[in-house]
């Protein structure tokens, strides 16, 4: 696409949620209800495994890793649909919208590789006991993490160099609620193809990767499971691994809605993005906390001993 004027705009202008007039003030309050209750279950999740010596375990520092990235995940987007309701807020400038695309798809794909090491994990505990001490151990748990990080990261720098050494036009408005990839290529003045092929298949192999692997180690978990003679040994593995695999069936179903599908364009995309970052960091501390016996039992223990 050629463009009369190749002057990259300073600003760019997000279309938003569209949605009826009459609808304005309870969205407006969903959104902002939503993001508290966000920030307060993980706060709570990570204030609960802190101060909990029974929960200085791998697993639970998984857990903790997953609610920073829950929290920074909705962070990097609600807010700004926040503000989209008010005068002037659907304006964002240039290094804003490199920043929240680049966070976006950071956070996005540290999070898929932590499903895959909370799905490692429980494939150690459960597969291989007697040695889960050993190979899980906390230099382990550590690289790991900051491997999840690191691989988002690099990542996300690629796709954002992509997206942004594009030329851009006068246009500048955005049609989503914030700057994403498919989005803000729509504004370029330039054959996108390349990107959109990239993007498309970066995306696709990560989240391929990550849930076979994830189905993989589930295959032995289950076998393994199946093998304990004692019904509540069975039940116990069963209750540790069902919350994991509800999260994961939450995280990537819309994700493979929105970007695995060909020239996603659909109206639907906006209301599937508030899905996964608004309502899927907020439901994942629930799912933990109901799911997990030792994480509702330290609930408890921490809400007894807090001053009256």
């Amino acid at each position: 696409m050629e463009c009369p004027n190749q002057t990259a705009p300073t600003e760019f202008i997000l279309a938003g949620l569209q949605y009826p007039k009459e609808l304005k003030v309870p969205l407006l309050l969903f959104l902002l209800f939503m993001y508290i209750l966000t920030l307060s279950g993980n706060s709570l999740i990570l204030w609960v495994v802190v101060s909990s010596s029974q929960l200085h375990k791998p697993m639970y520092w998984f857990l903790c890793h997953l609610s920073i990235l829950d929290m920074a995940f909705s962070s990097v987007v609600v807010p700004k649909a926040i503000a989209g309701f008010t005068p002037g807020g659907k304006i964002i400038s240039l290094g804003e919208c490199m920043t929240q695309l680049f966070l976006f798809h950071f956070i996005g794909c540290a999070e898929s590789l932590l499903y895959t090491l909370m799905a490692y994990d429980r494939f150690i505990a459960i597969c291989k006991p007697l040695q889960y001490s050993n190979i899980m151990n906390w230099r382990t748990c550590l690289i790991l993490s900051l491997g999840t990080v690191i691989g988002g990261c690099l990542n996300s720098m690629a796709e954002t160099i992509l997206t942004f050494r594009l030329p851009f036009g006068q246009r500048n408005l955005v049609d989503y609620i914030f700057c994403d990839i498919p989005a803000v290529l729509k504004l370029a003045c330039a054959d996108t193809r390349l990107n959109e092929m990239v993007t498309l298949v970066d995306i696709g192999l990560v989240a391929m990767t990550c849930f076979l692997l994830i189905l993989t180690s589930y295959v032995y978990i289950v076998a393994a499971i199946l093998r304990i003679k004692s019904s509540e040994g069975r039940r116990r593995a069963f209750s540790t691994c069902t919350a994991h695999i509800t999260v994961v069936g939450i995280y990537y179903i819309p994700v493979v809605f929105h970007y695995l599908r060909p020239a996603s364009q659909d109206s639907m995309d906006g209301v599937v993005c508030m899905l996964y970052t608004t309502v899927t960091p907020f439901l994942n501390p629930v799912i933990y906390t109901l799911r997990n016996k030792d994480i509702k039992l330290a609930v408890v223990k921490q809400w007894r001993k807090s001053p009256a």
